[in-house]
């Protein structure tokens, strides 16, 4: 596999002022932005052809980036005039994701092992592998119930607190299948959370799910207090790994 999706469209709104002039995924984690060390995460798992969608502030990560082969990879990019989802995004970047391919969402700062996920994920043949982590937020995340084989059982978008069922939650990291875009309509916008995992789930698809392993570090930096708290902790983790 040698081909990623980074999610990196939206405003984030919930971290202004610091969106203001540039988009969350290109906020700093310790001086380099969260965009290029989600990149370079990539590049050092072998996976070079990676596609970015864009909408806020479009200029701030081309700018910064060019085509990518100064960080070693090859940077397609896909406009949105209007924001068409996760799923949405996918949809009209198909041509380009035509064969097992790994979607990131932009907030996310991880060490995670993508060799591992993507094995997994082949020897399961699913059709999509997501990665997971325990919250101590559920009501806020979408919810992963998995059988003692990892199959994904049920699955829920930002539950109310009474139905709330487990911590595990999507991580924002999945490894998929091309097969995937046929469920999603073109040109309307569509959510992996809301549409297309839940879609694909009443299929009756092979779906898994992944926890995190021990050492495997996952925050989304969507909220002032987890951008400080990444901030903090990300040196701590580097340090672990190496």
């Amino acid at each position: 596999m040698t081909k990623a999706l980074i999610l990196a469209a939206g405003e984030g709104t919930r971290l202004r002022p610091l969106t203001l002039k540039m988009p969350k995924p290109m906020l700093p984690i310790g001086g380099e932005p969260l965009l290029a060390i989600t990149v370079g995460m990539l590049r050092n798992y072998g996976i070079t052809d990676i596609a970015i969608n864009l909408h806020y502030k479009p200029g701030a990560i081309t700018d910064y980036f060019g085509d990518g082969r100064a960080f070693g990879v090859r940077i397609t990019y896909s406009y949105e005039p209007e924001l068409l989802g996760s799923a949405g995004a996918a949809k009209k970047l198909e041509n380009f994701l035509d064969e097992t391919f790994l979607v990131v969402y932009g907030d996310v700062l991880t060490n995670l092992d993508y060799g591992t996920l993507v094995r997994f994920h082949c020897l399961k043949e699913a059709l999509v592998t997501l990665s997971l982590y325990r919250v101590d937020n559920p009501t806020e995340v979408g919810l992963v119930g998995i059988d003692n084989q990892w199959r994904i059982t049920r699955f829920l978008e930002k539950p109310r607190p009474e139905e709330v069922f487990t911590d595990l939650a999507n991580s924002g990291v999945l490894v998929c299948e091309p097969e995937i875009l046929s469920y999603v309509p073109s040109y309307t916008f569509y959510d992996f959370g809301h549409d297309l995992l839940p879609r694909l789930l009443a299929a009756g698809e092979p779906m898994y799910g992944v926890p995190l392993a021990d050492g495997e570090y996952l925050i989304d930096i969507g909220t002032p207090e987890k951008y400080r708290r990444a901030q903090r902790e990300w040196p701590r983790v580097q340090q672990a790994r190496w």
